[in-house]
């Protein structure tokens, strides 16, 4: 079950966790945080997801640096913000397509570019805002969508996994198309139980205004690790007729696990572009594997 990491992996978080280092101290600081690092990376077990190492990292920075773990604070607050204020022109373009759903799908699946994690250094709202002109040629797999189309129509309980914040402004526009098209459908919003990178938490689905039920995963990986789900998201999880799983953390974490989940992410790192044969930033809309 999961992506388990790699050499791939092992040398992105190694690289990524060391360009934050060395620009918070001296040499021999970095030196004795790295030594650390490699400890984990030690001791963490073989089947082991890159998700999971979010909140050691964290803790090993605070403890060398003083670091707050809520570090992207001001970043998902700007997140936030910028997708809402473009929240009203966005529902006005996917109310004049002619397949709703999908438009707002494909919407959904853009916003999974605002990582500051993963795109470290490189995301840009000024990107973004090219990339949402543009949103509607996103393609994703039509035979998978309609299956998905398929699963909503015929269930009753839908669990909507988050990633991060802003992204999960264009999730509340996702979910409100959703209600709208299968009002029959018992809508839960799952997010992150604390501080994992600029994921979102039950204080950003808040700012955003989520208008379903919402509940936390009860830890603070960034990802859905099934062995750490709080008995409310675990309860949810395995009663649930369909699960949508946003972003790659969720994906990294959960593929394997045989629930009907729907993943639907870009393409943000080597690994996946290994995994997926796809290029970086390729619009992806994948069913679980059957087992």
């Amino acid at each position: 079950m999961s992506i388990k990491m790699n050499t791939v992996c092992y040398q992105c978080h190694m690289n990524r966790s060391l360009e934050t280092a060395r620009s918070l101290g001296d040499e021999a600081t970095a030196t004795a945080f790295l030594r650390e690092l490699m400890k984990l990376y030690a001791e963490l077990p073989e089947e082991a997801s890159s998700p999971t190492l979010s909140p050691k990292t964290a803790e090993l920075l605070q403890k060398f640096y003083g670091l707050d773990p809520d570090r992207y604070k001001e970043e998902k607050r700007l997140s936030n913000a910028f997708v809402m204020e473009r929240l009203d022109s966005v529902r006005q373009r996917i109310d004049a397509s002619e397949d709703k759903l999908y438009a707002a799908l494909q919407f959904a699946v853009l916003g999974n570019y605002i990582d500051f994690s993963a795109l470290q250094g490189k995301v840009s709202f000024d990107a973004l805002e090219e990339m949402l002109e543009k949103a509607k040629d996103i393609a994703l797999d039509k035979a998978v969508y309609q299956e998905l189309c398929r699963d909503l129509a015929q269930g009753k309980t839908l669990l909507y996994l988050t990633d991060n914040a802003g992204e999960i402004c264009f999730d509340r526009l996702f979910g409100e198309q959703i209600h709208k098209e299968f009002p029959h459908l018992e809508i839960t919003f799952c997010v992150r139980g604390g501080p994992a990178h600029n994921d979102a938490t039950r204080e950003d689905a808040v700012a955003v205004g989520i208008p379903f039920p919402i509940i936390d995963n009860g830890n603070n990986v960034g990802g859905t690790e099934l062995s750490l789900l709080s008995k409310e998201a675990k309860t949810a999880l395995e009663t649930a007729d369909v699960v949508i799983a946003k972003g790659q953390g969720n994906i990294e974490t959960m593929l394997g696990c045989g629930y009907n989940v729907y993943y639907a992410f870009l393409v943000k790192c080597q690994r996946f572009v290994e995994e997926f044969q796809k290029p970086l930033l390729t619009p992806m809309l994948l069913r679980e594997r059957k087992n």
